[in-house]
């Protein structure tokens, strides 16, 4: 058994990175739970809603719902939306393709950007069928998409627009995207494992007519022909190929919240509610 120790550095409103007692047991290192910085200036709980790789895959960034962003790795600090009065919880984010900034997106749609990260547009003041949860960057990072719970696409700058499902009557709320590596498409995943492709995006399976209903994301594979698929109870499921690296088995009080893949070899980690997390593979931290 082995541990390691990563340093903590602390920046105004902005904690960077976490001190984490890791246990590695059959290549899978479980941390404890990073702490937040203190609170913020919103309503909203610091609790981890996405993450993001560095490019390097060295690092990543966690997004919590307050605003804060916790740093991994070689992830730099670029700033927050925590002191910040916020109109919807921070639900997602993307990291600039140069790794020196990063994006925020609101439940209402407001775009938050920091560093090299530039504004292209936003949904703020429109009024939205269903929240936001998420976003995407463009290959160059001169745009960026969000997408909604209903599967409601918005694409701003030099992102274009592949088709959405906003008019189509879902099983289950999208809870997931991914983009191509040529930028020309991108896929989403639902809650229940279903998988929609658009522009040059392939299907390579899905966990859809399995009864599933807690899909919290997924991640694509480095070479963008496959893709990971994670459940809320620590459950990966391989597709394409995406190597099988394993799950970590977690307790409904503190749910894996989200996946974040190394964009450069294979390898993920897993973050639960708690913000303690689970690396295999080569995991971007």
């Amino acid at each position: 058994m082995s541990t390691a120790q990563n340093r903590i550095v602390r920046l105004p409103r902005i904690f960077v990175a976490a001190t984490a007692l890791c246990s590695l047991v059959v290549a899978v290192v479980v941390a404890t739970p990073l702490q937040s910085a203190g609170a913020a200036a919103n309503p909203w709980p610091p609790v981890p809603v996405n993450g993001f790789s560095t490019p390097t895959g060295n690092g990543s960034w966690l997004a919590l719902a307050d605003g804060e962003v916790l740093m991994h790795g070689d992830a730099k600090a670029y700033g927050d939306a925590s002191g910040l009065s916020l109109q919807g919880p921070v639900v997602g984010g993307a990291a600039h393709p140069n790794g020196k900034g990063y994006w925020l997106v609101g439940s209402d749609g407001g775009i938050f950007t920091y560093g090299s990260a530039r504004f292209y547009g936003s949904m703020g003041a429109t009024h939205l069928n269903r929240a936001i949860f998420s976003m995407a960057s463009t290959a160059d990072g001169r745009g960026y998409w969000m997408v909604a719970y209903d599967g409601g696409i918005f694409s701003f700058g030099d992102a274009r627009f592949f088709g959405s499902l906003g008019a189509v009557a879902l099983s289950q709320p999208i809870n997931g995207i991914t983009t191509t590596l040529s930028g020309n498409g991108y896929r989403m995943v639902a809650r229940d494992g279903g998988i929609f492709d658009f522009g040059d995006a392939k299907f390579y399976g899905s966990l859809g007519g399995r009864g599933f209903s807690d899909v919290i994301g997924m991640a694509r594979s480095p070479s963008g022909n496959g893709y990971w698929i994670a459940r809320a109870n620590g459950s990966v499921y391989s597709f394409g190929d995406a190597k099988a690296l394993g799950s970590a088995p977690t307790s409904l009080s503190n749910p894996v919240v989200t996946i974040i893949a190394n964009p450069v070899t294979q390898g993920y980690l897993l973050v639960r509610a708690d913000t303690s997390y689970a690396k295999f593979g080569k995991a971007p931290f």
